[in-house]
């Protein structure tokens, strides 16, 4: 067992909730393992700066079904308990139509349902066999509150929704008006967050502002623990967090070459986007991942094999990346004699030639790649489905992936070359390129999940390999 934490829609509280959940536990010394519905990178920093244990997340379009549920048994063993924080409104997922071809649906019934919920909160929950604890914002609700939790309960019957929390309630009489309405329902309130006890994390162009950022983290949990503690009928709730023993877990294992390859991350408040699932395979083909810091580095790890650069903030950290020439200069040079990078998003922002942030400010980058960012209002964002247009360290030309784009920028300039043709979830969707391949590099706005297509980093490892023992 464990549980879902889902809200009607977006902006109910599903983090905060969740967040505060996973205080109160980490509180009492507890094993807490979270996971994270969706391709979302900063909400997994929450949980796992609570925790102490790498939150995974659960998106059966960047792996699959059968990948979801793997992942969550393995890593849901050994813990006391577990919680999943849903994504958007517990139903929001793609259309039923999006993937018919892929064989990786592995229950066409799925795909028959009457609605586009494949990938939602609903969609995993169905998929684990998890139940569902809904969220609901109460600020703008009395009585009508019924009539909600009546469809999101019945709607789907499936789904095993177990509970409510009323959330950013006003008052002891607004109170009353919702646990009158909701009384006929016969479905627990296991949880009351009042107006005047929320806790605000601020956020930004890109949704939360990550852990790293943030003062007085350690203030902010203690403070959603305490909240937890006072709001929540932990009697009914600690039973449903408990995870079911599971003795057919099968581990996967790679051949390890005759020494380990040093591979630098970027890792700093810069660049911090990473799926933990992606180190992990890394690390099981036998690198050593060696974090170091664009921002405040002069030098590159030595002996190193390769690089990886993931996504992140580079607009809001541009100053510091831009003061920072020796760093720049040796990426520039380390790409230039050959080395595999792969870069993704702000990655490949950061190997631009200049970055023009929202305040129309231009500041130089690596410059390994002829174009520059520009910071824009406009949300890119979604799922697409990538096929190789050349080869590059992780990639042929022919393979097609899964991928996802979230960015507000846009490049001035087109590979003449670009890596990928691009479709998004629809098949009627107009295809697009993107993508760079230069020497050594991969650079793309694309997102990549590693879990279902390990043939991507057993090459980029390959490569890196070969440029440090060529023989």
């Amino acid at each position: 067992m464990a549980l879902v934490i889902a809200g009607d829609r977006s902006g109910v509280g599903k983090t905060t909730v969740t967040l505060a959940l996973l205080s109160y536990l980490s509180q009492q010394s507890k094993r807490v393992q979270s996971f994270k519905v969706g391709p979302d990178y900063i909400d997994p920093m929450f949980h796992t700066a609570v925790t102490g244990r790498p939150c995974r997340n659960l998106d059966p379009v960047l792996t699959s079904e059968s990948y979801v549920q793997s992942c969550f048994s393995r890593h849901s063993q050994g813990v006391d308990y577990v919680l999943v924080e849903g994504v958007m409104g517990l139903f929001d997922g793609i259309s039923p139509d999006w993937r018919l071809a892929d064989e990786r649906v592995s229950d066409r019934r799925e795909l028959n349902f009457l609605f586009a919920d494949f990938a939602s909160t609903a969609h995993i929950a169905r998929l684990l066999h998890l139940p569902i604890l809904l969220v609901l914002d109460c600020s703008r609700l009395s009585t009508s509150v019924a009539a909600i939790v009546h469809g999101y309960r019945t709607l789907d019957p499936r789904i095993n929704l177990v509970g409510i929390v009323l959330n950013r309630v006003a008052s002891d009489r607004h109170l009353e008006l919702l646990q009158d309405a909701l009384r006929p329902l016969n479905l627990p309130i296991l949880g009351v967050l009042r107006r005047s006890e929320q806790i605000t994390i601020p956020d930004r162009h890109l949704g939360l502002v990550p852990t790293d950022e943030i003062g007085q983290l350690e203030i902010i949990f203690a403070r959603l623990a305490h909240i937890a503690k006072t709001c929540f009928d932990w009697h009914h709730l600690l039973p449903l967090l408990q995870p079911t023993k599971n003795s057919s877990i099968v581990h996967s294992s790679f051949p390890l070459p005759h020494s380990p390859i040093k591979i630098a991350i970027a890792r700093d408040r810069a660049f911090n986007f990473y799926y933990q699932d992606n180190l992990d395979i890394l690390t099981q083909l036998g690198a050593t991942l060696i974090p170091w810091s664009p921002l405040i580095e002069e030098s590159l790890p030595d002996d190193i094999g390769g690089m990886y650069f993931g996504g992140g903030f580079p607009e809001v950290f541009a100053r510091q990346l831009a003061e920072n020439q020796l760093a720049r200069h040796q990426v520039r040079q380390a790409i230039q004699s050959g080395i595999p990078t792969y870069a993704e998003c702000g990655g490949l922002m950061y190997l631009c030639q200049q970055l023009v942030d929202f305040e129309g400010q231009v500041w130089p980058m690596v410059g390994v790649l002829p174009t520059t960012v520009i910071m824009s209002k406009n949300l890119t964002l979604g799922y697409r489905r990538v096929t190789a247009l050349q080869d590059s360290p992780p990639i042929e030309i022919g393979q097609t992936f899964w991928g996802h784009e979230f960015h507000r920028s846009q490049l001035t300039s087109s590979p003449l070359k670009p890596l990928w043709q691009i479709k998004g979830y629809k098949s009627n969707t107009r295809t697009s390129t993107e993508g760079w391949q230069l020497r050594q590099l991969h650079g793309s706005y694309i997102h990549l999940h590693f879990g279902e297509c390990q043939n991507l980093p057993k090459r980029f490892f390959q490569y890196c390999y070969r440029q440090r023992d060529p023989l």
